[in-house]
């Protein structure tokens, strides 16, 4: 085997378990959801297919000739890549997001292919070897080039195809690509297998792709960070659910932007109505857009208003226009990107209000709910300017608890709006947070709630707060374990 093919086979073979290994996140998203916990659990199966790939591969590499093995493993290796998307639409749904199933999904999805794949590189070594005195040359180089396989498909996969491509035809084009390279070893190392194992691979092949565009998707369209999924409300014609990956995001009225059917954009309702009666134009910064619900309920509420929308995702922008009926004008913009990054365009003391509504379920961006972050909001809001965000929460409200703190760290008046019953930690879901530099209109927005029927609680007083928050520390760029904070709810 040429040194040349040698070091293209490993490059590849350990390239496509980087490629993998990356796209399982956008794969399993839909199912479990995207937090430390999911990453956690599919780079340890990743790894755990690395080891005894290469182990095995080894140990078989030693017992029998490797380029018997090697068009075969790498072959192989192609079907499992492309077997990996129908095994996740076969047993993700139904699967609660918790530990077990993470690592179940991830484990039943890309053991093998990590393992088969990973085994690889030591079949190629023990064909390269001629003699021991040139050992630490020729596993170097091939270590060299598997590592250099590593950092090319994270960058490409990472940059390129998440962002250009659909996942699944990604996975396909690995799968194909893998099985091609098994077909030139095969020519080249002399046909040492069986022309029926040849065949076979490449009918499995075929069964695979089948198998993984009939499965089809759970997406409308799959952006860069999310599948995003529009489904229309029987009960009502005109009315969307914007669902994100596992969460229904955001409802949208395409008749009435006014309609809030959530209970948390009820309450941020209460909270514009209370804080700013009437209906004079306000300036308002929205972080995280999703369906756009509370810009345009401003915009419609309030003629006049400034609504930026700081969105992550160009791809949720383009969707809301396309069907959700956003329309952006001079006065509702999108800027899109990180919304930490993009907040510093906002002049100091130039908003009224500001809402945060990117904290998703169990899916937290931890660098926006620190410290640091909230007094760069404290520094973009006028004097008397209101931060309302929602969160979710459940079991001991240990993010819920540790966000207030964070609040009350950087305003002098903070409240917490929730269920009487999520307030104590018996049960679980959405908290609304407001603070302000200036007191807070407590009694108008209970008396706005009440006017609703509803009967959550504005919880305000320091000592209550004090009760609530407990032991809860401070968010801080330094620390803040949001993903083990939040207690998922089971």
């Amino acid at each position: 085997m040429s040194s040349r093919l040698a070091s293209l086979t490993v490059f590849v073979a350990s390239g496509a378990v980087l490629v993998l290994e990356i796209l399982a996140g956008r794969l399993l998203a839909p199912y479990i959801g995207v937090t430390l916990q999911t990453f956690t659990g599919i780079i340890g199966v990743v790894l755990a297919g690395i080891a005894s790939g290469t182990f095995i591969g080894g140990r078989l590499a030693d017992r029998r000739d490797p380029r018997t093995m090697l068009p075969v493993a790498l072959a192989v290796g192609g079907i499992l890549a492309v077997a990996t998307v129908s095994l996740i639409r076969l047993f993700g749904p139904g699967l609660d997001g918790g530990v077990a199933s993470i690592v179940f999904l991830a484990g039943v999805s890309f053991l093998l292919p990590s393992a088969v794949l990973s085994a690889v590189s030591p079949m190629v070594v023990k064909t390269c070897l001629d003699s021991v005195e040139h050992t630490g040359q020729v596993v170097g180089r091939l270590s060299a080039m598997g590592t250099a396989g590593s950092l090319v498909a994270v960058f490409v996969t990472g940059f390129v195809f998440v962002a250009a491509f659909p996942t699944t035809p990604v996975i396909i084009g690995l799968g194909i690509c893998l099985v091609v390279l098994g077909g030139v070893l095969w020519f080249v190392l002399g046909r040492p297998a069986s022309p029926d194992a040849a065949i076979g691979c490449v009918l499995a092949l075929v069964a695979a792709g089948g198998l993984a565009v009939s499965a089809g998707t759970p997406c409308d369209v799959e952006s860069t960070y999310f599948c995003a999924v529009v489904q229309v409300d029987p009960d009502r014609p005109s009315g969307r659910v914007l669902v994100l990956d596992d969460l229904r995001n955001s409802y949208v009225d395409l008749d009435d932007p006014t309609h809030l059917e959530f209970s948390y954009a009820q309450i941020m309702g209460d909270v514009i109505e209370s804080i700013a009666p009437g209906t004079g134009a306000i300036d308002a910064a929205h972080i995280g857009g999703g369906g756009f619900t509370m810009p345009r309920y401003v915009d419609a509420t309030r003629p006049g208003s400034s609504n930026v929308v700081f969105e992550l995702d160009p791809t949720i922008v383009d969707l809301a226009e396309d069907e959700l009926g956003l329309q952006l004008t001079e006065l509702l913009v999108a800027r899109t990107g990180d919304a930490r990054v993009n907040l510093r365009s906002l002049p100091d003391a130039s908003q009224d209000l500001v809402i945060g509504d990117a904290f998703g379920g169990e899916a937290v961006p931890w660098h926006l709910t620190t410290v640091e972050f909230v007094g760069q909001i404290r520094t973009a809001l006028r004097p008397g300017g209101v931060y309302a965000l929602n969160l979710i929460d459940f079991g001991d409200r240990g993010f819920a608890r540790a966000e207030a703190a964070t609040l009350r760290a950087v305003f002098e008046h903070v409240a917490v709006i929730a269920p009487v019953a999520r307030l104590v930690g018996g049960a679980g879901g959405n908290f609304v947070l407001v603070a302000s530099d200036d007191p807070l209109p407590v009694e108008a927005i209970q008396a706005r709630n009440a006017a609703r029927g509803d009967d959550d609680t504005v919880l305000a007083d320091p000592s209550r707060l004090d009760a609530f928050v407990g032991d809860a520390k401070v968010l801080t760029d330094e620390r803040a374990p949001v993903d083990q904070l939040i207690t998922p709810e089971r």
